[in-house]
């Protein structure tokens, strides 16, 4: 079976979703980061602690993880075992084709990020299955018979319909796998309900009554950056998707909590390598584009 070649890319080159199948011997070094759109994330072999706003995953083979537009991640993969998973990536719009047949199956997307908790663990028989499915995808992809595209989207509705039964049937004792700080839980969520306001350690510390050294400590141990990166990459990260709906860069600045255009525009190309018109122009789909070697960042 054909694998995927890793690389960085963050830009979806077809117009609703795209399959990924990796296999790496030497473990890559994935920085944190976030996608425009929603992504599934198969987990198959490995020594894997996935960090997602704050909680990290421990996973076991056949763990899946969703993630959607906002979430912020990072897997920390030690080396020895070969790290192999299965990735999806689902345009923000993909959702609203299937609905048209009356099922949404995007809402366990947005349960978990209402939750904030994305693990799934599947059952035996439903882990071979989409397995199963998974491997269907890989053997129609890229292929130009006629046919295969409609093949391939038929597998991914019917792994998204197993998927969503499976986010509902998974048992709540998954969570002793989960690694998590309830302070900093309330801590994320008081900053991304007031991500447009000034936020600082110490204003922060003061409001959750701690001491902005135990704050900051804390918060590093269960997030992985600093309180200011975090506030820095959800404000770009907002940005971003306001950006891609075709709000104006200036409106999109004020809009995530930035007060300093200068500042904003040199935070946005430190994330992403480009201004804000490049992003948006790298990311306007090209019907005609012929896409190359699949690749990812995850």
């Amino acid at each position: 079976m054909n694998r995927d070649i890793f690389t960085e890319r963050q830009v979806m080159r077809e117009r609703y979703f795209e399959f990924f199948h990796y296999y790496d011997e030497v473990p890559p070094e994935v920085g944190f980061h976030q996608h425009p759109f929603y992504e599934v994330f198969f987990f198959l072999s490995g020594n894997v602690h996935y960090c997602i706003e704050g909680k990290t995953y421990h996973l076991r083979p056949g763990d899946i993880l969703l993630t959607n537009n906002m979430d912020i991640h990072r897997p920390e993969i030690q080396p020895g075992t070969p790290y192999e998973r299965f990735v999806i990536w689902l345009a923000d719009d993909y959702f609203e084709r299937v609905r048209e047949c009356g099922d949404d199956i995007s809402k366990c997307f947005h349960d978990a990020a209402s939750k904030d908790y994305r693990l799934i663990r599947p059952d035996h028989d439903t882990l071979i299955r989409l397995k199963a499915l998974c491997d269907q995808i890989a053997e129609v992809k890229g292929r130009q018979e006629l046919g295969c595209f409609t093949l391939s989207s038929a597998y991914l509705m019917e792994f998204l319909v197993y998927l969503s039964r499976s986010y509902y049937a998974t048992p709540d004792s998954v969570r002793q796998d989960v690694t998590e700080d309830n302070k900093i839980n309330h801590v994320l969520l008081y900053v991304n309900e007031h991500i447009t306001m000034d936020l600082t350690l110490d204003s922060l510390a003061e409001q959750f009554y701690i001491s902005k050294f135990h704050l900051s400590k804390l918060f590093k141990q269960y997030t992985g950056m600093s309180i200011y990166q975090y506030i820095i990459k959800k404000r770009i990260t907002i940005a971003r998707n306001l950006l891609l709906t075709g709000i104006s860069v200036t409106q999109a600045c004020l809009d995530c909590g930035f007060h300093d255009y200068s500042n904003f525009l040199k935070a946005f190309k430190r994330e992403f390598g480009m201004n804000p018109r490049e992003y948006c122009k790298s990311h306007s789909f090209d019907p005609l584009a012929v896409s190359g070697a699949s690749e990812s960042v995850t």
